[in-house]
């Protein structure tokens, strides 16, 4: 029986704080990711996004992991990726309109979920998608490990 993988967005936001971290919600939520439990989507805005995010040295001048490390986890978490095209684009005219292409993606994926740190950001857009809940990496874990009965502790 094969297992059911929930399909996410993981935000840059998330991204960035899992490797800027030692640990925490973030890193097990990518933790997760690669270890193929949840399918990460992937759009073309949001691609260029976290690359752009990616090459600012400055934001990443504490991080305990080189350049080439980054992007080594990078181009892993791109490998687990489930590539989506857009084909329509919504305009949910979201707080921040450049979190428009998120909702977007999360949409056309048919995912269940955005996990981001910028959660006012996307609940106060015009148009509603229920399906798609708005979570935290905190609040995302909690509710992953009561949905899919996850007893081992190591995305803690």
């Amino acid at each position: 029986m094969a297992l059911m993988v929930e399909k996410v967005v993981i935000d840059t936001s998330v991204l960035v704080s899992a490797l800027k971290s030692g640990g925490g919600a973030s890193r097990a939520v990518l933790r997760l990711c690669l270890q193929h439990r949840v399918k990460p989507l992937m759009g073309e805005k949001l691609l260029t996004e976290i690359e752009a995010v990616f090459s600012r040295v400055p934001l990443f001048r504490n991080c305990a992991l080189t350049r080439k490390e980054r992007e080594e986890l990078l181009d892993a978490f791109f490998s687990v990726c489930e590539w989506v095209p857009i084909y329509y684009l919504w305009r949910p005219n979201l707080r921040d309109e450049g979190d428009n292409h998120v909702l977007e993606l999360a949409v056309a994926g048919d995912a269940g979920s955005i996990v981001t740190l910028n959660v006012r950001d996307f609940r106060e857009g015009q148009l509603k998608f229920p399906q798609v809940l708005i979570e935290t990496p905190s609040r995302f874990l909690n509710r992953w490990r009561t949905d899919y009965g996850n007893d081992d502790d190591s995305t803690s």
